[in-house]
């Protein structure tokens, strides 16, 4: 054996052998557990991904779509890049996609009737210029389909997102069984909102007469899960209050496969377009949740009132 061909065979297993996200970095999601959970502290760049709805998710690939645009926001930022999203159907909201932080003016879509144009599509524009990611809506994906796009985002380091949306459950179950190539892949199923808790800013009003009400440094609380809510009430008779409306939108996701590290589940809450661990947790608004951390003990006695909901 010549010492070029040796030399050329090492590079190769080297190559083979070398992880997935070592090629061209990782793009984090900012919320730890996950990041912690996957292979080099991030989602791979230039690798194939691929991202499921759940329930009716499965057709309508709503989720799916935040998903994606979620992350690819960043990605198309921190790159100065252009998104190509492929489908079907014309079906992209553009001030959904903005609230995930995905500037429409960095997206371009392209519509094909079948998933073998799409396919096509995805795989031309990860091997153009100036793409920094591709988003793909199909049913059908082949285990030589999915590899011939993982080769693809690997060689131009472009990374490529598949979002399957299924015409109906017999499709669905077939797809979900078959495997393919992809570094990972995801699933994201919608939970209940939880309210937003925010500051009473003016003094509270003394508790009415021979009514109900609340008195100073109290407020009325919702329950959750059966428990009442307590909080601390700052100094200067005010308390705290559930905002009025939605909260903030939740999501189970779910890390079915992934290459190199294992399957796990989290539940986040989005704010201001970004993921944030919501195990656990409640929702503040943005002066509550910078406060400093509140004294403890003794100390907190003295300080603080504690009020629980009614």
């Amino acid at each position: 054996m010549s010492h070029d061909l040796s030399l050329t065979l090492r590079e190769q297993v080297r190559r083979i052998e070398r992880p997935i996200w070592a090629a061209h970095g990782v793009v984090p999601f900012g919320v730890a557990a996950i990041d912690s959970a996957l292979p080099g502290g991030g989602l791979a760049r230039g690798a194939l991904h691929e991202i499921l709805g759940a329930g009716g998710d499965e057709e309508d690939g709503a989720l799916a779509a935040a998903f994606a645009a979620s992350i690819v926001a960043g990605l198309a930022s921190a790159e100065d890049g252009i998104v190509l999203w492929c489908l079907a159907r014309l079906d992209l909201y553009e001030p959904g996609l903005a609230a995930h932080r995905l500037d429409p003016a960095r997206l371009v879509m392209v519509r094909a009737a079948r998933d073998t144009e799409i396919l096509w599509a995805m795989e031309e524009g990860l091997h153009t210029l100036g793409v920094t990611a591709v988003v793909g809506e199909i049913g059908t994906l082949s285990d030589v389909a999915s590899r011939r796009l993982q080769l693809a985002a690997e060689h131009s380091g472009a990374t490529a997102f598949v979002l399957r949306r299924w015409r109906n459950g017999g499709q669905a179950a077939r797809e979900r069984a078959l495997p393919n190539a992809a570094a990972t892949r995801w699933r994201v199923a919608a939970l209940s909102s939880q309210p937003i808790i925010a500051q009473f800013d003016a003094p509270i009003p003394p508790l009415p007469r021979g009514g109900e009400g609340w008195g100073e440094g109290m407020m009325p609380m919702t329950k959750r899960g059966g428990t009442p809510l307590t909080l601390p009430s700052p100094k200067g008779g005010r308390g705290f209050f559930l905002e009025p409306g939605i909260g903030h939108p939740r999501w189970r996701v779910e890390l079915l496969r992934c290459r190199g590290g294992e399957p796990a589940c989290w539940e986040v809450e989005i704010r201001e377009g970004k993921m944030a661990d919501a195990t656990n947790s409640i929702s503040l608004v943005g002066a509550l949740a910078d406060r400093p951390k509140a004294p403890v003990g003794s100390e907190a006695a003295a300080s603080e009132r504690i009020y629980r909901a009614g």
